[in-house]
């Protein structure tokens, strides 16, 4: 765009980060819908983020938005007649809750998830985002925080590859997945039979992981590196399925009602998958760019000393003994199923485990591990003074799509 001399550059000690208005929140979402509103009409965009707004994640302070503006700046420049202050970037965050492992103690926390980060086309090259992010970080770090609930780190998922957000303190993470198509061959046989999951069943089991999480910190060794978790809670979940009811409703005039799919029937011994469907190709009848993706698996084994839901073995750990390959092939069939009949593309599991790899492979010998370097980069940003590196001193526990916002 040509320059516009009444527009700051990034710099300009008169910018400031803000709450938007209602009018000002409205004005970023009809901007930003063009990048996130993937298979929905912009009305209807407009409607979704209404209804995520109003769960029980992100009602009554969950969700915060934020702008940042110039203080200076008495007009709109893009447009003098509009009553709001002109945005010059703008983002989300969601508080969530977290477990922090440290020095043999575990410490209840807040995690702040940031999402949306935006710039308009008009806006960038200024260094806008930058200044928001720069005081973005040191915002959330007292943002909501109490002395019984301190926010001890943020996370958020680069799109843009792993370097931009590094510079603000978000790390880049492990970020990997392994994917298998909708179903359209053979099932295999000699699987444990796995049961579709509904709604009314994953409070119990939300507070069962949960539980499992919690074990999982407080069993490290003493000399084991810090390690955070997010809390795989049923207002997380919740969250995306209601995301991806709406979805679902606006494309199909229909709901999905499986959430997953469990293995087995004894508690404590029991191995069950929980996932959500995401649409991206506005036409409903085709699936292509559509997936299904596996929020959490959860191996619900109390006399495990290195229990694997938690995802802190990637790929080339222990649990890659066979122990567990066959019940977790039989989640992700019944996933395939799933994505089949939702016209999605593939079946996706973020940080794959060694059991999870090997029972993907039982469905399709060709998958293979997928170390992403551009999307959905998991990245995470410590709040305490830190020397060296946290991506290589901090284990993030359960880094899997759940985490994701």
């Amino acid at each position: 765009m040509a320059s516009n001399p009444n527009l700051p550059d990034g710099k300009s000690p008169t910018l400031a980060l803000v709450h938007p208005t209602e009018e000002e929140k409205l004005h970023q979402f009809k901007l930003n819908g063009v990048q996130w509103r993937g298979a929905l009409s912009e009305e209807a965009y407009l409607r979704r983020e209404e209804v995520l707004s109003s769960q029980a994640l992100t009602r009554d302070g969950g969700i915060t938005y934020w702008i940042l503006i110039d203080t200076a700046m008495k007009e709109n420049p893009l447009d003098p007649t509009s009553s709001i202050r002109l945005p010059l970037a703008s983002c989300e965050t969601y508080r969530k809750k977290a477990l922090v492992w440290q020095n043999g103690k575990v410490t209840e926390s807040i995690c702040h998830g940031i999402g949306s980060v935006f710039c308009n086309k008009q806006l960038r090259r200024r260094g806008y985002a930058q200044r928001m992010l720069q005081q973005l970080g040191k915002a959330l770090e007292t943002h909501q925080a109490t002395e019984k609930m301190p926010c001890l780190f943020s996370v958020l998922f680069s799109d843009i590859g792993k370097e931009f957000y590094t510079q603000f303190g978000w790390e880049p993470f492990n970020s990997s997945h392994i994917s298998v198509p909708a179903r359209t061959n053979t099932p295999v046989d000699d699987l444990p039979t796995a049961r579709p999951l509904f709604a009314e069943d994953l409070e119990e089991l939300c507070q069962i992981d949960e539980a499992l999480v919690r074990k999982t910190l407080e069993i490290r060794p003493a000399d084991s590196k810090t390690a955070v978790a997010l809390i795989p809670d049923i207002e997380t979940i919740r969250w995306f399925h209601a995301r991806e009811e709406f979805v679902a409703n606006e494309l199909h005039n229909k709901k999905p009602k499986v959430k997953g799919a469990i293995v087995g029937s004894e508690k404590g011994k029991r191995i069950w998958a929980l996932w959500t469907r995401m649409f991206y190709n506005e036409n409903p009848k085709e699936s292509k760019n559509n997936i299904l993706h596996i929020l959490r698996i959860v191996i619900e084994d109390e006399g495990s000393s290195s229990w694997e839901g938690v995802g802190t073995d990637h790929v080339n750990g222990s649990a890659g003994n066979g122990k567990h390959d066959a019940a977790i092939a039989a989640l992700l069939q019944v996933a395939q199923q799933e994505a089949q009949e939702w016209n999605m593309e593939e079946v996706e599991a973020w940080n794959p485990t060694s059991a999870t790899v090997s029972a993907t492979q039982k469905l399709d010998p060709n998958a293979i591990v997928v170390n992403r370097d551009m999307e959905s980069i998991a990245s995470l940003k410590w709040f305490p003074n830190h020397e060296g590196s946290v991506a290589e001193s901090i284990d993030w526990i359960g880094n899997e799509k759940y985490g994701w916002c």
